[in-house]
């Protein structure tokens, strides 16, 4: 007895001590400071390859920049038809999705990760991106990051970077652009294409045909010498002014477009390949396009080049930078291209401004070829508003759907009155015949 007495008294004191720990226990917890709300921006995410209903407006937690990397807080992307590659999946080696589009952006350094001495928060910046520009912010590699010239807006940052790197690059690094040449170039009304323009103009007595539809011709007439209309003959109307041909061609259509920009070459002349846009038909991959693409081009032989004197290359920008380690000449252009802007020689060509939820009508311009230099989005800007449907148009509806309920009524009604006469006629002539 006196055991068990013993036995309780040791498991109510066991009890006490449990019950104080646990006491203890939930003070702690509730003494613990709650952990900040996680920052969100807003993104253009790719939830899959395919049409602009893959193309959604997202919130994804704010990224933070690790060791060599600076956070941007964007002000300004660029649009590029390489995006439009990238949503359908046509590219090579793309991200899984879903991942932040975009190759571009400019805005100011937020943060920095450890190890960064280039940079500092309030820094204005550029940056070229393998994807994820498409936000509010944006965790990017110092090699892949620019400091802008003094003076030089966030649009003006955004609109000129990749195309006026590439032009650059394509010019006078590939093509050796010097004093008296001739230049054919696809798509003059486009970012590259005005950019190349602009360019060709530094350069003294140089003769520029540039290739553009219709629609845009009186808009771009005054950027270059000869505007040719981008159809099946563009070849004959260059061979109507030059008949020798040309000395560059500049190509970003691909395809049977290969094979007709090296028959206008002159002798020593170069043509340089920098895109494929005549794989984007529609608004999702073709494979027959793809293929259409692959197989309309020739394949050239080296000993025809020396035979002929001619040369071919090309230029593919993300696999320079992000493949092939080519970021230090890279940045060489980029100093370039902002001295000439510093020095008054070469401006940007801005199209349109877009809010991020107006991407998807933006990349449908971009598609039909509608615009005339390039397209930005602007992080800060309202989306469009949507009509709503007005008070009239509600009630013209409404005034038809019940027009259309009335006369179906009234044929019911009448077909169900035609139906009973004809039984009734039918019901009558045997009694007819019966009398006869």
């Amino acid at each position: 007895m006196a055991d068990t007495t013993a036995t309780t008294a040791v498991n109510a004191t066991e009890n006490k001590s449990e019950n104080k720990n646990d006491v203890e226990k939930s003070a702690e917890k509730v003494e613990e400071p709650a952990s900040p709300p996680v920052k969100e921006m807003r993104a253009i995410v790719l939830t899959g390859f395919g049409g602009l209903k893959s193309v959604k407006i997202l919130k994804k937690p704010e990224p933070s920049p690790s060791e060599g990397e600076v956070l941007i807080r964007v002000k300004a992307c660029g649009l590029n038809f390489l995006d439009l590659m990238v949503r359908q999946g046509v590219i090579d080696s793309p991200p899984k999705t879903p991942f932040i589009l975009g190759f571009e952006c400019a805005g100011e350094v937020e943060s920095v990760g450890s190890n960064v001495t280039t940079y500092k928060p309030g820094d204005k910046v550029v940056a070229l991106t393998d994807a994820r520009a498409w936000a509010e912010a944006v965790i990017v590699s110092t090699k892949y990051v620019y400091k802008m010239p003094v003076g030089m807006s966030f649009l003006d940052a955004a609109a000129m970077t990749m195309n006026f790197v590439v032009a650059y690059i394509l010019l006078f690094d590939i093509a050796g652009l010097q004093k008296g040449k001739s230049v054919l170039v696809h798509s003059v009304g486009g970012g590259v294409g005005q950019a190349v323009a602009q360019l060709c103009k530094t350069v003294e007595d140089v003769t520029l045909f540039g290739a553009a539809s219709q629609s845009k011709h009186d808009a771009i007439k005054d950027t270059v010498t000869h505007l040719i209309d981008r159809g099946p003959d563009y070849i004959q109307e260059v061979r109507k002014i030059a008949p020798d041909g040309v000395d560059i061609v500049l190509d970003c259509l691909g395809g049977e477009d290969c094979n007709r920009g090296y028959t206008l070459l002159k002798p020593m002349g170069k043509y340089v390949l920098y895109g494929s846009s005549n794989i984007v038909t529609g608004e999702t991959k073709s494979i027959f396009s793809l293929a259409k693409t692959w197989w309309q081009v020739d394949k050239v032989n080296p000993l025809k080049l020396y035979d002929e004197n001619k040369a071919i290359g090309g230029l593919h920008l993300r696999h320079l930078l992000f493949q092939q380690n080519g970021h230090d000449y890279v940045r060489s252009v980029v100093e370039k291209v902002f001295k000439l802007w510093q020095e008054g020689k070469i401006k940007s060509v801005v199209d349109s401004t877009w809010a991020l939820e107006d991407v998807g009508e933006a990349m449908q311009k971009l598609h039909d070829h509608k615009n005339i230099g390039k397209l930005v989005l602007d992080p800060s800007l309202e989306p469009k508003p949507k009509p709503p449907p007005t008070k009239g148009n509600k009630e013209s509806k409404d005034k038809e759907n019940k027009e259309k309920s009335v006369d179906s009524k009234a044929a019911s009604i009448e077909s169900a009155d035609g139906d009973q006469e004809a039984k009734d006629g039918e019901a009558d002539k045997p009694q007819q015949s019966e009398a006869q």
